[in-house]
């Protein structure tokens, strides 16, 4: 691979242009994806936009709650606070969310998106101020991943006038948040400074310890704008952002086993004590954006991300866990701690580092008596995730019927393995082309090509020092990825909507030379509604796989029991409807009432068996739930009051391939999960607002996750109260 890019690239990507005079909003529309709704139903596919309004009525800080109110958006819990989301859309697999395009602004947020796109960095969702989901042929404009979806997170913008907000919340279990942003803008600048700090004791209560199980997490974000005056005839923008965030999370991989979590679903074991992630993340990007004339425009960006981390966990007792399933008193006596145990604690420890250089050009024009608006763009990424993570081995030693954990070795002493002591990086050339085209007053149509050109390498060295390669693999992928799509306006504010798009999803480094890439023929046909208060959409979508990849990881294993490089499945199709409908009633005295429901039906198999036959045809596709759906209601008056009711349901899913196969799947499935919450608000001031809000009211909990070692819970019924005040 070429040199590293250096850290003077910021400075180096700001470009001056000439530009006439614009409103400054147009800058913060170069920091969403899609806009406001109205935007997302002007798409050639489907498209959703969760407001600030519409996060701040349930105050979620979890985004895998705000992801089932989108349809075609599904989750995996695992911790119950969302710490490391679990997402996937139309069937793309959800494990850390790494068949997921994730942006924040608009630029690339995991880790590292082509080498490692494991999502174990997520930014603090309570400090959100929108989240826009895409699909459909528009994801062509984004990558690397463009099979499923993408899903950008607006962090909160610059404002218009000087002002500020500081929240702040406490909940059971020691909770306590506060998020606290202050800005300003004049003719010729403007910035915005924020923090949002979280932390808690957490739910869980580990057999015979003391210790905590919540996290700690806090982020800090700064943004500035400079421009030109906005009434001279040249016009210059430039956006710069950092971030930093830091979190100490004592969570595990270690579940339960099914009786245990019969007994306490809440309990962890003692085995699982010392386990803790620890991780840090900066941020860098630099905007420019520049207008030629009213139809040509040009944007440069260029950021670079770092996250280090190391998670401390338990390692292999996965097998304990099927063990005591299948009856062993002995391996349920060690999980308990009722008896000795020796066991291993890896230290997870992972550096990252993510930059680019992205460029984009916006032309307006008319072409065959048809307007035209033509977007080129092009990015040059690279990334890399350094492994270097030895093992210490503990016993569990019981006395007087308690257990203790006493070191005995680590492998800093005698040599950690190559698997352990490897680098992953990838350098990666995308363009893409599209041209909207308005045929006429009612017709829309947008074309769009994408190539992406991606060459990874896995070096992995059998000494600490690095003096030795103990194996090496290189992956060289370059695809072309078409697609088209189209609306058409009939009266009475409905929309036709339809489209085509080849989608692509990078295989890993660590995989076999040249193994290839996960490639899949997207379609989707719908309508959407629009008149007034009301809006509804209905869209049936089908993804036909030429090649189905697993990224294999400890957190999700491959269907081969892989848990590094990649896995393919061979071919298998995903089906589904998504339906959306969502009014709002006015009632006397000034009160309204808002409802909106979502549906998701996803049916996806097997359709060719595996070389290997691990996998065979007709099996189901892992944790793809078949029905996904959610309501929420809410009585409001004005701007004085009001109170909302949500209702999730996630229908329960398979965490193997074989859950199917007519055997016993007792404990190759999670079980279906119905959540109710309750919020409120109340304005004390004009300025001031309190609000309450009840997670999981009937605290109703249920195994929500299997993998990777055993049965997880979502979160008991936990209650909050807080103050927002504006200024």
């Amino acid at each position: 691979m070429p040199t590293p890019f250096s850290r003077n690239l910021l400075a180096l990507a700001v470009i001056s242009a000439s530009v006439p005079a614009m409103a400054q909003e147009q800058s913060l529309d170069e920091l969403v994806i899609i806009g406001d709704e109205a935007s997302a139903s002007a798409l050639p596919g489907s498209a959703h936009v969760v407001s600030d309004e519409e996060l701040d009525t349930m105050k979620y800080t979890d985004v895998h709650q705000v992801a089932r109110q989108v349809p075609g958006v599904y989750f995996q819990e695992e911790d119950g606070y969302g710490l490391r989301p679990n997402i996937g859309i139309r069937g793309s697999g959800s494990g850390r969310s790494g068949k997921v395009t994730l942006m924040e602004d608009g630029v690339l947020m995991a880790p590292a998106p082509y080498a490692a796109p494991a999502a174990y960095y997520f930014p603090s969702f309570g400090r959100m101020s929108g989240v826009e989901v895409l699909k459909g042929p528009d994801l062509l404009r984004y990558g690397p991943q463009t099979v499923g979806g993408a899903i950008n997170f607006r962090s909160t913008p610059i404002p218009q006038e000087a002002s500020g907000n500081v929240t702040t919340e406490i909940a059971e279990d020691s909770s306590k948040r506060i998020h606290a942003w202050y800005g300003a803008s004049r003719e010729q600048v403007g910035f915005v400074v924020e923090t949002h700090q979280q932390e808690t004791d957490g739910f869980k209560d580990i057999r015979d310890s003391d210790r905590e199980t919540g996290f700690d997490k806090q982020d800090f974000v700064a943004k500035l704008r400079l421009n030109s005056p906005l009434s001279a005839d040249v016009y210059h923008q430039l956006d710069l952002k950092v971030d930093y965030s830091e979190e100490l999370s004592n969570e595990t991989y270690l579940g339960l086993t099914d009786e245990d979590f019969d007994a306490d679903p809440n309990q962890r074991y003692f085995a699982s004590e010392r386990d803790n992630m620890d991780t840090k993340r900066n941020g860098y990007m630099a905007r420019h954006l520049v207008e030629l004339n009213n139809d040509v425009s040009l944007t440069t960006t260029a950021y670079r991300n770092e996250f280090e981390r190391n998670w401390y966990k338990a390692a292999g007792l996965g097998s304990l866990i099927d063990d005591a399933n299948a009856g062993d008193v002995t391996a349920r006596a060690k999980l308990r701690g009722e008896t000795n145990l020796e066991f291993d604690i890896k230290n997870n420890n992972r550096e990252y580092v993510s930059q680019g250089l992205d460029f984009k050009a916006d032309w307006n024009t008319e072409l065959a008596g048809m307007s035209h608006g033509i977007t080129f763009g092009t990015r040059y990424h690279e990334d890399e995730v350094d492994r270097f993570q030895p093992v210490d081995t503990y016993e569990q030693v019981v006395s007087n019927g308690r257990p203790t954990l006493a070191f005995q070795s680590s492998t800093l002493d005698t040599g950690i393995s190559s698997s352990n002591n490897r680098i992953e990086e990838a350098e990666a050339w995308s363009s893409f082309i599209a041209d909207r085209i308005d045929v006429n007053d009612r017709l829309t149509v947008t074309t769009l090509l994408r190539y992406e050109d991606i060459e990874t390498t896995e070096t992995r060295y059998s000494d600490q020092a690095r003096t030795t390669v103990d194996r090496e693999r290189n992956n060289d992928t370059s695809e072309w990825l078409p697609g088209v799509g189209a609306t058409y306006d009939l009266d009475g504010g409905i929309t036709l909507l339809g489209g085509v798009h080849r989608g692509m999803a990078p295989a890993s480094p660590g995989s076999k030379d040249n193994v290839e890439p996960e490639i899949s023929v997207n379609y989707e046909l719908g309508a959407r509604f629009s008149r007034g208060a009301t809006r509804a959409e209905l869209i049936g979508f089908y993804s036909d796989y030429s090649n189905t990849v697993e990224n294999c990881s400890v957190a999700t294993p491959c269907s081969n029991d892989a848990t590094a490089g990649s896995f393919s499945q061979g071919e298998s199709r995903v089906q589904g409807i998504e339906a959306l409908i969502g009014h709002e009633f006015t009632l006397a005295n000034g009160l309204s009432v808002p409802v909106e429901a979502n549906w998701t039906f996803t049916d996806g198999e097997i359709t060719e068996t595996a070389d290997d036959g691990s996998v065979l045809k007709g099996d189901n596709l892992t944790y793809l739930p078949e029905h996904v759906a959610n309501l929420r209601a809410g009585l409001r008056q004005g701007d004085q009051w009001d109170v909302y009711a949500n209702v999730g349901f996630v229908d329960s899913m398979c965490i193997d391939n074989t859950c199917e196969r007519g055997d016993d799947n007792t404990f190759s499935e999670t079980e279906s999960l119905t959540v109710v919450d309750l919020s409120g608000s109340y304005a004390l001031t004009s300025n001031a607002r309190m609000f309450a809000k009840v997670a999981n009211v009937f605290d109703d909990q249920k195994i929500v996750a299997r993998s990777p070692d055993g049965a997880r819970p979502n979160l008991p019924r936990t209650g909050y109260v807080g103050v927002s005040v504006d200024f």
